[in-house]
């Protein structure tokens, strides 16, 4: 069990900062509340401490000192720190500042933590499970989500995630339809089949009505033509993983209704969704908005349909990708960084625009337009000077850090897998960083110290919690409209403006929305499932980098590029897939030799919190010349190549 502090100290020693100008209150340093993975970047913000201030990393269990540095710009670093035993507990000890929270350091800790809570949210948060009885104008926003419409874009976040570490989800059958299937696959079908049955539905979602449409004309209640963007990446899944799930005549059912209406709905091209918004965060017309409509959206719809289409005998790729790169050419040409409306402006529909660019040059990067990865660049630049802070947090402008009213649950969670994406294409190991830096954010390395869900004793008692993390987000929703208070992995908020540079005063509020008194709480509407979509993503793009496949003689010794018919060979895997550090966990790879269908070889892991999975495998004694064994789909996977004498 992870040792807990009273939140109770750290709130009086939020108040008594600024109080006595000669007396500085000297706050403990913030730490990542669960850890950090090994390999990666490690680093605690200390605020206050002048440079060059000594810190030691200390093992909390056996008060051994293992890592020392020093402070700079508030900040300290011990990133080559990666010990070979997980389990141990781990705190920052600072000279007259006192003792972060404890944390872990071990293979692939974050993915370790969150991939399960990361879908499981997207469970909970159905309207209804049976969709026989779903009523879609009583489910508030108009579902599949709660408070949220067929916008959320869900299912092709959870498409990605499976794809980016399909073994991992194999632990986990026994929530959803067949206990024989991993859970998040089940998840996927159930979304698809919503979006199939209300592929047409425009009628109202609860008591909203006029909300969105295009500058100049009556605006919709509903954008119904969402759906046909997450059947596009249940038709693409088909053809890499989904194939033994579901079954054909009800994909082709899917495929169907997708190519009599993309140009019906505009799904073939970026589509601008002006809203008029009255609120007091974004009043006025809006270019996009936060609910899933950005520059990108139809690059990841239309690449989905053209990795579709590839695979049928009469499908039509090249229709796609036209529509695909004229997008991904929009954002190109138009996408505008210092435009607040295109970047922290539309919150949840941010991560969006990037992650869609990007993807892009992971599943088509011949066939991605000229200039694709130069944007890409440009938006790693202006990241890293958004970020020069001892925060690492993206700042608005020089003069304001955040929002002064509102969340920004859509940006912080989702930037991290922005950063894993964009730094995995342009082998950018700061940017990567930088990527860390955000999940630290999440987890408690920020102003209020806490991390941006509310810990309540109902949400730990069903595991809807993130092991090992001390002190939740001070304010929480019990209920409210999307009635989120027990849904698993629910995010509730993160700091405004005015606590930055640090929290001075929090109050622990549960049960209220307190969006107006800005002064003194840390502000949380309820979670939403839009918000919890960026989340989904950080974790799958967070895989990229730190996956891979080897391969290497009978022996384990040499690594090779090419064997004789009939040796044996050992394929060694490296993936986040370690759960359990008192054993080894198992895995998979395929393997795919000449034009045949791949076949799945389980891998076992060399020893307890190694994450690295090895099995033996004898070439077969064909006429193939090439076998390749993979891990992953959909560009976000990994690949061997061996060439058979």
């Amino acid at each position: 069990m992870k040792l807990s502090l009273s939140f109770l100290i750290l709130l009086l020693a939020f108040r008594l900062v600024g109080q006595s100008p000669s007396a500085p209150v000297k706050l403990p340093p913030f730490v990542n509340q669960a850890g950090y993975n090994l390999g990666e970047s490690k680093r605690f913000v200390c605020y206050g401490a002048p440079d060059n201030t000594s810190f030691k990393v200390v093992n909390a269990k056996t008060s051994q000192t293992v890592f020392e540095g020093k402070t700079l710009n508030q900040q300290g670093w011990f990133t080559e720190f990666n010990p070979l035993t997980a389990g141990d507990e781990y705190v920052v000890e600072i000279a007259g500042y006192g003792q972060s929270k404890p944390f872990w350091i071990a293979d692939h800790l974050m993915e370790k933590v969150s991939s399960k809570l990361a879908y499981d949210f997207f469970v909970d948060v159905r309207g209804y499970d049976d969709l026989d009885k779903y009523d879609m104008s009583k489910v508030y926003g108009g579902g599949p989500s709660r408070d949220g419409g067929a916008y959320g874009l869900e299912t092709i976040f959870e498409v990605l995630q499976y794809a980016a570490n399909p073994a991992l989800y194999d632990n986990w059958k026994t929530e959803m339809g067949d206990k024989n299937v991993a859970d998040l696959i089940d998840l996927i079908l159930w979304h698809a089949e919503f979006a199939y049955k209300y592929v047409d539905y425009n009628g109202p979602t609860g008591y909203r009505h006029g909300t969105l449409g295009y500058e100049g004309t009556p605006r919709m209640n509903f954008d119904y033509w969402n759906t046909l963007d997450q059947l596009a990446a249940v038709c693409a899944a088909y053809h890499t993983f989904l194939k033994p799930y579901l079954p054909e005549e009800k994909y082709q059912k899917y495929r169907k209704v997708c190519l009599e209406n993309w140009e019906k709905y505009d799904r073939h091209k970026v589509v601008r969704y002006w809203t008029y918004s009255t609120k007091w965060v974004d009043a006025g017309f809006q270019e996009f908005n936060e609910m899933g409509n950005a520059y990108g959206q139809s690059v990841f719809s239309n690449l989905l349909m053209y990795l579709c289409e590839k695979n049928e005998k009469n499908g039509q790729p090249e229709k796609f990708l036209k529509y695909a790169q004229e997008s991904a050419q929009d954002i190109i040409t138009n996408w505008d960084f210092n435009n607040p409306r295109h970047m922290w402006w539309i919150r949840n529909a941010e991560h969006i625009t990037p992650q869609a660019l990007a993807w892009f040059l992971m599943v088509a990067p011949d066939q991605a337009p000229a200039g694709a990865k130069e944007k890409l660049a440009g938006w790693a630049s202006h990241m890293k000077q958004r970020t020069n802070n001892f925060w690492k947090y993206r700042m608005h402008s020089e003069t304001e850090w955040a929002h002064a009213k509102t969340k920004e649950l859509g940006g912080a969670p989702a930037l991290g897998g922005s950063m894993f994406a964009v730094a995995h294409l342009l082998n950018d190991p700061t940017l990567r960083s930088l990527g860390w830096a955000q999940v630290d954010f999440v987890f408690g390395l920020n102003p209020v110290g806490a991390h941006l869900s509310n810990k309540s004793d109902e949400r730990v008692k069903i595991g809807a919690f993130w092991e090992g993390v001390e002190e939740g987000w001070p304010q929480g929703h019990p209920d409210g409209y999307g009635r989120l208070g027990l849904v698993r992995g629910t995010l509730d908020g993160t700091p405004l403006d005015n606590q930055f540079p640090i929290a001075k005063q929090v109050e622990k509020i549960i049960g209220e929305n307190n969006g107006q008194i800005f002064g003194k709480n840390a502000y949380a509407t309820e979670g939403w499932c839009v918000s919890n979509r960026g989340w989904e993503a950080t974790v799958a793009f967070a895989t990229l980098g730190s996956q891979q496949i080897k391969l290497f003689d009978a022996d384990y010794k040499n690594e090779i590029a090419q064997a004789k018919l009939g040796q044996t060979i050992t394929i060694e895997l490296k993936a986040a897939l370690n759960q359990d550090w008192s054993k080894a966990d198992k895995g998979w790879v395929e393997i795919t030799s000449g034009n045949g269908s791949p076949t799945r070889l389980e891998v076992m892991e060399i020893g307890a919190n190694t994450g690295i999975f090895k099995s033996q495998y004898q070439l077969p004694k064909g006429k193939s010349k090439l076998i390749e064994v993979t891990y992953g789909y959909l560009g976000l996977g990994q690949k061997a190549r061996l060439i058979i004498n």
